[in-house]
């Protein structure tokens, strides 16, 4: 019981994968807001072209 205890204690103690963990963290949330921005950048980018495209149509 008493290596049970300590095992569990040093489970928690031990801090070696934490700053592993951490960047893991920040590199999720910078992917997610990257995938989030990049649906509206995509609209904005196709209207852009769609009225460009409009534009050369209706002067050419």
């Amino acid at each position: 019981m008493k290596n049970l205890k300590q095992l569990l204690n040093n489970l928690v103690v031990d801090e070696s994968g934490q700053d592993l963990i951490e960047y893991a963290l920040v590199a999720a949330l910078v992917g997610l807001g990257a995938v989030a921005s990049m649906n509206s950048l995509a609209k904005s980018i196709n209207t852009a072209f769609t009225n460009i495209g409009n534009s050369l149509t209706q002067n050419v």
